[in-house]
């Protein structure tokens, strides 16, 4: 039940899983220091480079955020510059999230400042582990046959 190597608990697993995106998280959050924001900033900005102008409930799916989270780190985008908030046309009670200039300028600072990091954690997995371990976790994260 300790997350520790060879664990048989059935919860082993999630601890394992856990203790994993926190070690990726604290590296990635140090590299965005210096940037002045954080990693909650980071992955909204990811979405909306890819996306483009994004509603807010569709930035909470996206990053696995809960409703009162993603206005709060919109909020803060907001502040900094980095993001507006616009009307939807049709749809006066909802509002898109879009990158401004300053933020994809930041979002680009930020990409190059974290690229090396993922590779740089999984050194230690050998040749092709890096691969298998990506290919792994895709395969359970979305399952075959299901929409998630």
């Amino acid at each position: 039940m300790t997350g520790r190597p060879g664990d048989a608990s059935p919860f082993a697993l999630g601890l394992l899983l856990r203790r994993a995106h926190a070690r990726e998280a604290a590296v990635i959050q140090e590299a965005l220091r210096p940037l002045g924001i954080e990693l909650r900033h980071f992955a909204v900005l990811i979405v909306l480079v890819d996306r483009g102008p994004t509603v807010q409930r569709d930035l909470a799916a996206a990053t696995g955020s809960g409703k009162a989270g993603i206005m709060r780190v919109v909020d803060d985008l907001e502040r900094k510059g980095l993001a507006v908030r616009r009307s939807v046309p049709g749809d006066r009670r909802v509002r898109a999230v879009e990158i401004t200039p300053q933020g994809t300028e930041l979002f680009d600072a930020a990409h190059v400042a974290t690229e090396p990091l993922p590779e740089r954690l999984v050194t230690q997995l050998g040749p092709g582990g890096p691969g298998q371990l990506t290919d792994l976790l895709t395969r359970f994260t979305h399952p075959a046959g299901s929409e998630a």
